[in-house]
């Protein structure tokens, strides 16, 4: 069957009429293969779109991690943006998307990599698409050059640690001191093992170990820089992709609130946003998880030169802030989960609170909520699109809402 792809679905295939599912096709390009179940699992493309470009990475089409590979940079920035649109128009809100801040290849500073023991080893990698296999990814474009070289140390580490039963899940994520492991599914911690697994860390360079949740091995503190602030996350705890993410969100929430004097920081996990904006106001930061927060007011209190930052933890969902609460802040930044946070919404809305920095990582929940605000008299000024899962169909903004 020949189809004409009319446009891309949120997972990032195309969509022709039918529907008909593509994967790895673009908008407008002719393509012909067997239809099953809808979708052409191996398409031939007859036509290809001017935006078709040689995908950099040679794991391309076995890898799951990237979906976009085979589109210029400028579509997908376009595309991206789009989606934020759609999202936006669904829901009545006139905005202006100023720009789409893309980060740079091979600047992803955290991964989870899935390994298995075989008979002669083990095999490390990404999972492919839609399936259990597990593709090795030496060549990876995406990660940070950091994140790739570990990954035979983690070879040697599954053998060595790992069922012939079970995967094995190792969140890596880079640190100023060397990589912060998290494993996931490893042999349980017998004797032995608690032995053998500091030198281990120590071969891999690892900052800290940690096996189920049980810190086995420290090395140095797993330092991260919020600005100028020092602060030690709990093992596995939340960080923005890549670094240039992290600065271009800061820069559009900073851009969003102004200069208040007082300033509440929801869903604020170890202080990526509430640390950098303490230099020049009183932030208060809400967050369910007390470890994260011990971490961030760890942080302030070792740093010089900053206002007061005082924590609360607190489920935002099943207690979102009252509007009595929200009272005397003059600037709410919010980042929510990707359900979105349309009850604390609803209480911002009915308070006196005249600036919200919304970043999201879900356009549609984001619209909702917004429109939540959009009611009670608030004007979306502009939106900005923050790239930093390259080559993915994930798509992060940060919107400027103001009381008018």
């Amino acid at each position: 069957m020949t189809v004409t792809v009319e446009r891309l679905g949120h997972l990032g295939d195309g969509i022709a009429a039918g529907p008909v599912f593509v994967p790895m096709a673009l908008p407008g390009e002719v393509v012909a293969g067997e239809v099953v179940d809808g979708r052409i699992a191996a398409p031939k493309i007859v036509t290809p779109s001017t935006d078709r470009v040689r995908p950099v990475c040679r794991h391309f089409k076995t890898c799951g991690g990237c979906k976009l590979q085979h589109a210029s940079d400028e579509f997908v920035s376009g595309w991206k943006a789009s989606v934020v649109q759609a999202a936006c128009d669904a829901r009545g809100i006139l905005a202006p998307i100023r720009e789409v801040k893309t980060s740079p290849a091979q600047s992803r500073r955290r991964a989870a990599f899935s390994a298995r023991r075989t008979k002669k080893g083990a095999i490390v990698g990404f999972h492919a698409g839609a399936s259990d296999a597990i593709i090795e990814i030496p060549d990876c474009k995406l990660l940070h050059p950091d994140l790739v070289a570990m990954m035979p140390f983690l070879g040697e580490l599954t053998v060595m640690a790992a069922s012939r039963k079970a995967e094995v899940t190792y969140r890596a994520t880079l640190s100023e001191n060397g990589i912060d492991l998290a494993v996931d599914g490893g042999r349980e911690l017998d004797v032995a093992l608690r032995v053998a697994l500091p030198g281990m860390a120590k071969k891999g360079g690892l900052a800290r170990l940690t096996w189920d949740g049980e810190l086995v091995a420290e090395r140095l503190p797993p330092v991260q820089h919020f600005a100028d602030v020092a602060v030690v996350p709990p093992p596995g705890s939340f960080l923005q992709a890549t670094e240039h993410g992290e600065r271009a969100l800061l820069a559009s929430v900073k851009q969003a609130i102004g200069a208040p004097k007082r300033i509440l920081d929801l869903f604020s996990g170890c202080g990526t946003f509430a640390l950098p904006l303490a230099s020049g106001a009183e932030v208060h930061a809400v967050e369910s998880d007390a470890a994260m927060l011990a971490a961030l007011d760890k942080g302030w209190r070792q740093a010089s030169g900053l206002k007061k930052v005082s924590t609360q933890a607190r489920d935002l969902f099943a207690r979102p802030l009252m509007p009595d609460e929200l009272k005397g802040f003059e600037a709410v930044v919010i980042d929510p989960p990707r359900a979105g946070a349309e009850a604390q919404f609803e209480q911002i809305a009915a308070s006196s609170v005249r600036h919200i920095a919304a970043v999201s990582c879900n356009p549609v929940t984001f619209a909702r909520d917004a429109g939540v605000l959009i009611e009670a008299g608030f004007v979306v000024d502009w939106i900005d699109v923050i790239d930093q899962f390259r080559w993915s169909p994930h798509v992060e903004l940060v919107a400027a809402i103001r009381r008018a």
